[in-house]
């Protein structure tokens, strides 16, 4: 891993090796184990090492090849360069060093660009052919490495980031305000353009060729995602046998090094795997998580702290674990560094990621990263049922569109670009959203192909616009970062995996909306803010819905503010009077049986619910109402850990029908009751529906009195 930079000067004029100098100097953080430089006449190469395999000076870039042909600046790792480099030394080719790096050089000496489909990793590189006097620059196939070319005033330059082009004094600085419409609409930058005239950043899955003597410059593709339903479709248990095989064997395959590494490991099941996977190999393998310091909360920040799953992790799999808690402030006091890394914004706020990586950076010089797999897998089906129920491809479009409109709707779009809108009219940026399918020819028949069309966007924009930010936060630091769910042959298998295995019941997914009130299928909603309609409700609330900030089972406490996966923690059971006689032990009896009641809500006649409620709480006083949402605090707690659900009897005087609850929804709506008592109506949602709860519903209590017992006790 390193930092890549170079000039051509195409009116043949010579490279300052000044100038190249301090263009590598600009990147300089992206390497601080040795730097290198490379000039003939018109061309120059310059190179930052990170060094990672091979630690010593044979590894040093710009690499030549032992016939003096090819010059080499290369970013990045190719896992399989063991493989190559035996198939290398059957052709003839001999070799100096144990680096990737003269594996890459000799590969393109031998198979030319048809070498970049053998890579199977991340790179960025410029490769300088001195006997054609053509210069190749080339991007992994999934963008993991940014590379950015700029062409300005018969200067071609390029560089692992912007600010090593920017380094050259004669580079003029101009906002490219098409871009920056182009931002305010997605939230990222789906084109090659930048926010910045001149540079571009080479898409993923391409390769540049530039010949300063034809004053040429093509760019081609040579990879592109393709999500598709397999013809012959294999059974559940063998997509699940390969899956487990060639997951383990890309982590196996990405923990090639010779200096020390660890993972991130949030809490998640992306990062978590990974983890399992790795500490089989690493004893005591160091993990890092951020989390935030939760004293100063409220509302739906409470949702973003993973720290307590991710203790659980680490102690599952007996690693080296170690945590940066973020404060009030912090994101203040980086802010002038984390601009000056990331050079433009893409895909919302990233400062968790630089302090994440500060923090790995003082330990190890890799990091394996969990990023990718929802893309790849289908980690995001509240965004597909807009692609789904498609009629054909541009109603597809229209649906997408709207939804991806991400910071200024286009009504106001014209407003807010008022004053240059004459130089950026012509941009339509549906057309923009548009091409982005341009090369996914995918017919286009039934639900499944549209949810497909949704993976590859979401791959070709926003899974890149990721990549972009890791990169620049974690070299920021000196690190690397490794992605194992983009190993090859594992992307291979995602795309060809069927949609329904990914979301598992697909018909639900038709069916289901996020924005509108009603009863959910919560589990396709894991902990995301894209519930628009609800994050506005949660703007003009007091702090009192948010009591879950003491509650320390972080599963439960995420299901009362966002959307939270939950049949993966409910196992039925079959024994009806076990659960009573647990909700009976932890909690007093009529505590315990009025939850029980409440788990049945749904089959409860309301006016028997509403009845039971006020009766039961009516003689109670202020603390007491708060010792008993406690209670059912503890509750939920401890069923949590116990991982069981509530199985109600028939039981024809209540008018209740038999039937499995679980205990995620019930224990909260109900006991935000003792405070509101609203009528709530019959198909009431805490996590959907949020009119009854505001403070010209309270009834009981004023809103000063009900803020009063919130500061009492710290809710």
């Amino acid at each position: 891993m390193c930092g890549i930079t170079g000039v051509i000067n195409l009116n043949g004029d010579a490279v300052s090796p000044v100038i190249l100098k301090r263009m590598t100097d600009a990147i300089a953080h992206r390497g601080p184990d040795g730097e290198g430089h490379w000039i003939e006449g018109n061309v120059g190469l310059g190179h930052r090492r990170l060094a990672i395999i091979d630690l010593s000076p044979l590894g040093h870039q710009p690499m030549i090849s032992s016939d003096h042909r090819y010059v080499l600046s290369y970013n990045g790792e190719i896992y399989n360069y063991r493989e190559l480099r035996t198939e290398l030394e059957a052709a003839g080719y001999w070799f100096r060093s144990q680096t990737d790096s003269e594996v890459v050089l000799y590969a393109f000496a031998h198979w030319g660009t048809d070498a970049l489909l053998r890579f199977n990793g991340m790179f960025a590189l410029a490769l300088w052919d001195r006997k054609e006097r053509c210069m190749l620059l080339a991007r992994d196939r999934y963008g993991i490495k940014p590379l950015y070319i700029a062409r300005q005033r018969g200067v071609v330059s390029f560089g692992s980031e912007q600010k090593a082009i920017l380094a050259q004094p004669a580079f003029e600085r101009k906002v490219n305000k098409r871009a920056l419409l182009e931002y305010f609409t997605f939230q990222n930058i789906f084109t090659d353009q930048t926010l910045l005239e001149d540079i571009q950043i080479l898409p993923a899955g391409h390769y540049a060729v530039v010949c300063p003597q034809e004053a040429s410059f093509k760019v081609s593709r040579y990879w592109d995602y393709r999500f598709r339903e397999p013809d012959h479709p294999a059974s559940k248990e063998e997509y699940l046998e390969e899956l487990d095989r060639l997951f383990r064997q890309a982590v196996n395959r990405q923990l090639v090094s010779d200096v020390e590494l660890g993972a991130y490991l949030s809490g998640g099941m992306d990062s978590g795997s990974i983890t399992a996977i790795a500490a089989q190999s690493f004893p005591n393998l160091k993990t890092f998580t951020c989390g935030f310091d939760l004293s100063s909360a409220s509302g739906i920040e409470l949702g973003y702290d993973e720290r307590i799953k991710a203790e659980a992790m680490s102690a599952r799999f007996k690693t080296e674990h170690y945590e940066m808690v973020l404060k009030a402030g912090d994101m203040e006091r980086c802010l002038p560094r984390l601009a000056q890394h990331l050079e433009e914004p893409r895909v919302g706020q990233s400062y968790p990621n630089y302090y994440v990586a500060k923090l790995a950076s003082k330990f190890v010089k890799v990091v394996l990263s969990g990023s990718g797999g929802d893309e790849l897998f289908g980690g995001y089906p509240w965004r597909y049922y807009r692609a789904a129920m498609s009629q054909n491809f541009e109603h597809f479009i229209d649906q997408y569109y709207l939804y991806w409109q991400r910071l200024v709707d286009n009504r106001y779009i014209k407003q807010m670009f008022a004053p240059v809108w004459p130089e950026v009219q012509a941009v339509w940026t549906r057309d923009i959203f548009r091409d982005v399918f341009a090369t996914h020819d995918n017919e286009l028949d039934r639900p499944e192909d549209y949810i497909n069309h949704s993976l590859y966007f979401e791959a070709k924009t926003f899974l890149h616009g990721l990549f972009v930010v890791e990169d620049k936060l974690s070299m920021a630091h000196g690190l690397e970062n490794r992605v194992p769910f983009m190993d090859n042959d594992l992307v291979d298998f995602a795309m060809q995996c069927p949609v329904k295995l990914k979301l598992n019941n697909l018909a639900e997914v038709l069916r289901v909306n996020e924005n509108e009130p009603g009863d959910k299928q919560r589990r396709f909603f894991q902990r995301t803010n894209d519930a628009r309609h609800a994050a506005e409700r949660y703007r003009h609330l007091p702090n009192l819905f948010f009591m879950q900030g003491d509650i320390a089972d972080t599963k439960l406490r995420d299901g009362c503010i966002s959307y939270v996966s939950c049949d993966q923690v409910i196992m039925h059971t079959e024994n009806p009077e076990r659960t009573f006689s647990e909700l009976a032990r932890i909690c007093d009896k009529k505590t315990g049986q009025l939850a029980c009641y409440f788990y049945a809500k749904k089959a409860l006649p309301r006016e028997l619910l509403d009845d039971y409620f006020r009766t039961a709480c009516a003689h109670l006083s202020h603390d007491e109402l708060w010792a008993m949402s406690q209670q059912l605090t503890e509750l939920g707690r401890r069923l949590s850990e116990l991982k069981v659900s509530f199985e109600a009897p028939d039981i024809p005087a209540l008018g209740i029908k038999g039937g499995v609850y679980d205990i995620q929804r019930f224990i909260y709506w109900n006991f935000l009751k003792c405070f509101w008592n609203a009528d709530l109506g019959p198909e009431t949602s805490l996590v959907t529906n949020f009119d009854w709860y505001s403070p010209s519903n309270a009834r009981r209590f004023s809103e000063a009195e009900v803020l009063g017992i919130v500061a009492a006790n710290k809710l």
